[in-house]
């Protein structure tokens, strides 16, 4: 579970204020006993680790050693060994416990580890004992209940420092039943396992407690009302627990509450709005997904420091009364769901040291924090924010250490008083729209601590500004994908001792890597390298003396020859990308590094035998090479990982192995563009449970198409296109409900039209492809209606950016790009981006005979519609016309007779048609774009006449008669 650092910060200060126990002046020497006890505890620890304690000695007053406190009488009173380090044990037998005048005991965070003494009832004048992080693990023993004067009581275990401690029996309605002079109680991360009704009732008789911590106890909800009899709390801390419940509206009653941590405690519902008008100085509901609420206005007396409600489904606007928050410190509202302009009111805020508004929906211009001055970090990353980012004056922000500003649409210069902040130490700016040069950067204008600088994903400009290898405090520098030109010598980098990450991908640049000087730069923690499109035509030498090197792109560039084998040596390769070059070898059996998982090779000349394939790779494209060998019948042994296999565009040939289906995590595998024959092995079609695409066309393939497709199918693309398969299509694959892409065009596909495929309702973008099979009978009525996806019209402006993709895993960059090849307007087309508004119908060259059916009326995001060479008989129906996306119609060499009906003029983005070669008559509809197209479009159609025909129509009347007739065709709006 996440503990929330505002309420971590928030409640060490308690423990600050009550814990910390100081040495004072005492009128009375140290009694003799006393000192022996003291020592005899000393002689249980170990010798090697005392900390304060190795100056008790017998030569000094013991009240004047450190960590000591001693009454008027020479009596021990206070013993603080807090923060020392100290290893050992305490068991009963201790001396410590014979220290009977203690009043306050502190041996927080130590490594003492033992189990929970019992003897701790025999200090009976204990008014505040803190153990918390002491190394004490088991059960709290009933003796602690027994410690009636107790005022401040710390158990509290850290989740990554203490051992585990628990509460069963005694539970905690025993331990806390007699001691109800409690003011401070803190168990965190102690096993208490209660339900809401049991630890709200067992809390309810401590009426004087003010501070409440109990984070990562495994409590469960509701908070019962009993809990309302604690009206003195002012710190309520109750984060990690799985309360499951709507916050209660009585909480907001506590007249003395100043603090509210409820932080990944799967609360739900609404936030009482009562809440934001209580004495509340410090919130955080962070972490509570199905927590909702929203804000009407902050009162101007509100007192909040702290508000913390990232990962909530908290939404909305933010009203400009936010501006009343005049005490407010720390705001965090990161990925919920606000909305709207962040207020301008947000500059009356001077006292803010935190900002992280990440990861929502706020637009419009950022406001100004100039008013900030205590500014540390400020947030506002992936959002929808636009204009300059010139409303602040970065110059009078002294304090700020970072600033997040990425994936917004933010535009204009980068101010140059940004880089000038001396406190400065991480910029992040990528992913938007800020233009112009770095000129003005150099190093006196810079601050010395930045070491984080990425402005990837713009639109810089300009020379290349050579200041930036000054700062030579950077460890991350990101400025791919903008437009900086010129040359950078390798010497230049090399000034960067410290980096770690550099990206220059995509901009005009030259990385200069001729360098002859036989002292090649070191990077000692240099892990990640991307040098994409840099104009490389040689492997950069430096490499070879990265041990640490994690992820390395080089793709895009002009190195020709071998891979050298020196890229395989280090231990912790995970990402390669040497595509789009032109290597042709790889020196030796080099791709068998374990650490390696994602791998790309496309896109070169490599050839001969598929090298060894890395034993744990998840994505691996081999893709458009020159190799040419059967695949190794064992290749599934490497595939035990793998989401992504492409080897498509090679010149394998032979069978696929079997040993295929053993990577069950595959869900793209892509074998298109090869040689290979035989049949699909059927355990591939069972594998489709987890298989998004499925790409094996432009291959020999011959056989049936199993009919093993699984119940429950992930199949997004079927691409078996342009092979030799034969048979019908099965019937299972009607399970393959997210289909989007079906291509089985050019085999030998027989049957009547696959009326299963009804049944997948979901077909988004439909790539309908049965062409160039023997598919006979009728496409009726009811096996097309259920593509409900055709009838929808998506916004084209929209889909601009969308295409028909597969997204190999959520959580990473990789996607598979559907490709398809069209017959569309007389030419044979390869379609490498398909866009999610392209839908696609091609039942062309089968034996499909009958009227067109009505429901291809209504299919309006129809952009291509390809009948031609069946035996379709009757007219053209008049429906066609509501096809207003229509592109491409082609209804050639069929036996279509009548007149083509003038609707066919309302087909506004109508650039091919072709109705040559059947038995259509009358004349052309005149005064249309139908008369743009060519003679050859209407040709072979015997009583066919008019414009742009040299046939000549007989008379007028025989136009209107015609046109009286196309308009009986029925019309389907």
């Amino acid at each position: 579970m996440r503990i929330s650092m505002v309420s971590w910060l928030f409640f060490n200060s308690y423990i600050a204020i009550f814990f910390s126990i100081n040495a004072v002046l005492v009128s009375g020497l140290c009694q003799s006993d006393q000192r022996v006890l003291l020592l005899e505890l000393k002689s249980s620890f170990n010798s090697t680790s005392l900390g304060k304690l190795v100056n008790w000695t017998q030569t000094m007053d013991c009240c004047s050693w450190d960590g000591i406190s001693c009454d008027a009488g020479g009596r021990v009173t206070e013993l603080d060994l807090s923060n020392q380090s100290i290893s050992g044990a305490i068991d009963n037998s201790s001396s410590l416990f014979r220290l009977q005048h203690l009043q306050q005991l502190n041996l927080a965070y130590n490594k003492l580890i033992f189990a929970f003494p019992s003897e701790f009832d025999k200090l009976a004048n204990l008014s505040h004992l803190n153990l918390s992080n002491a190394g004490i693990k088991g059960q709290i023993p009933a003796e602690i209940s027994r410690l009636k004067t107790l005022v401040t009581l710390d158990l509290s275990v850290s989740l990554y420092l203490g051992q585990p401690l628990k509460l069963e029996k005694p539970n905690l309605e025993m331990l806390v039943q007699n001691l109800t002079r409690l003011r401070f109680l803190h168990l965190d991360g102690v096993n208490i396992s209660a339900t809401g009704k049991e630890w709200c009732e067992a809390l309810s008789s401590l009426t004087n407690l003010q501070v409440l911590s109990m984070s990562n106890c495994h409590l469960s909800g509701p908070i019962h009302s009993s809990f309302s009899k604690l009206q003195s709390l002012s710190v309520i801390r109750l984060d990690g627990n799985n309360l499951s419940v709507p916050l209660p509206k009585f909480i907001a009653d506590f007249q003395n509450l100043t603090s509210l941590c409820l932080s990944c405690t799967n609360m739900i519902g609404r936030l009482p709005e009562e809440i934001y008008a209580t004495t509340l100085q410090n919130l955080d509901l962070s972490g509570n997904k199905l927590l909702g609420g929203s804000f009407q206005n902050f009162s101007l007396n509100a007192s909040l420091q702290t508000l913390v409600l990232s990962d909530t489904n908290f939404g909305g606007q933010i009203p400009d009364s936010i501006g009343n928050l005049g005490q407010l410190t720390r705001i965090e509202f990161a990925r919920c769901n606000f909305s709207g302009p962040i207020p301008k009111s947000m500059q009356k805020l001077k006292q803010l040291v935190y900002v992280d508004f990440s990861s929502n929906n706020f637009s419009g211009p950022m406001p100004s924090f100039s008013s900030s001055r205590n500014l540390t970090e400020l947030n506002l990353a992936s959002n929808q924010l636009y204009g300059t980012i010139h409303s602040t004056n970065w110059s009078g922000l002294f304090k700020l250490v970072s600033v997040d500003l990425r994936n917004n649409k933010l535009s204009g210069t980068i101010p140059a008083a940004l880089f000038g902040i001396p406190s400065l130490e991480k910029i992040f700016l990528s992913q938007n729209q800020f233009n112009g040069s770095l000129g003005y950067l150099h190093g006196k204008n810079a601050s010395l601590l930045l070491n984080v600088l990425d402005l990837g994903s713009n639109k810089l400009q300009g020379r290349f500004p050579m200041s930036l290898f000054e700062l030579q405090g950077l460890k991350i520098l990101r400025l791919s994908w903008n437009n900086f030109s010129g040359s950078i010598p390798l010497s230049a980098i090399g000034k960067l001792k410290n980096l770690r990450t550099l990206d220059l991908s995509y901009n005009k640049l030259s990385v200069d890597s001729s360098s002859t000087n036989p002292l090649l730069p070191f990077f000692p923690d240099l892990n990640f390298v991307a040098l994409a499109s840099c104009n490389l035509t040689k492997f950069p030498d430096f490499l070879n003396n990265l041990s640490r090197l994690v992820y390395l792109d080089l793709s895009d560039n002009q190195i020709y020859g071998k891979v050298p084998n020196w890229i395989f040596k280090g231990e912790s390769l995970f990402h390669l990308n040497l595509s789009l070059n032109s290597l042709v070898e790889l020196e030796g059996p080099s791709l068998t590094v374990s650490t390696l998982s994602v791998l790309d090779l496309h896109g070169n000349q490599l050839q001969g035998q598929i090298p060894g394939l890395p034993p744990f790779a998840t994505y691996l494209d081999y893709s458009e090479n020159n190799f040419s060998s059967v695949l190794p019948p064992e290749i599934g042994n490497f595939l035990q990982v793998a989401y992504f296999l492409s080897f498509s565009g090679n010149n394998f040939h032979g069978r696929i192995p079997e040993s295929i289906c053993n990577g069950s995590y595959l869900q793209v595998p892509d074998l298109s563009d090869n040689s290979l024959s035989g049949p699909i092995p059927q355990c591939l079609t069972k594998l489709s449970v987890s298989l998004g695409v499925l790409n094996l066309r432009r291959n020999n393939l011959s056989g049936i198409i199993s009919d093993t497709f699984p119940e429950i199918c992930a199949l997004q693309t079927l691409d078996l296109n342009r092979n030799k398969l034969e048979g019908e299509l099965p019937q299972s694959l009607v399970s393959c409900k997210n289909l989007e892409v079906l291509d089985i065009g050019n085999n030998q596909i027989n049957g009547t039209f696959p009326c299963h495929l009804k049944n997948i309702t979901k077909l988004r973008v439909l790539i309908v492809d049965v062409a160039s099979n023997n598919f006979s009978g009728n496409p009726l009525q009811e096996c097309l209606s259920t593509w409900v996806a055709m009838q929808d019209v998506e916004d084209e402006a929209q889909s601009e950016l969308k295409h028909l993709q597969f997204k190999v895993l959520p959580f990473n960059p990789f996607y598979y790009q559907d490709a398809i090849t069209v017959t569309t307007k007389g030419l044979e087309l390869e379609l490498q981006k398909i866009l999610t508004v392209f839908t696609y119908i091609d039942f062309s060259s089968n034996n499909f005979e009958g009227p067109i059916p009505e429901v291809i009326g209504t299919f309006k995001a129809l952009h291509f519609l390809n009948f031609s060479h069946n035996a379709f008989t009757g007219r053209i129906p008049s429906f066609l016309g509501n096809l207003r996306q229509l592109e491409s119609l082609d209804l050639s060499s069929n036996n279509f007779n009548g007149v083509i009906p003038f609707q066919l003029a309302n087909l506004n983005f109508l650039s091919f048609l072709n109705v040559s070669n059947n038995k259509l008559v009358g004349q052309i509809p005149t005064s249309t774009q139908l008369q743009s197209f060519s003679e050859a479009s209407f040709e072979n159609n015997s009583g066919l006449c008019g414009p742009p025909l040299d046939v000549h129509c007989e008379s007028p009347s025989a136009t209107k008669d015609n046109l009286s007739n196309s308009r009986s065709g029925r019309n389907i709006d």
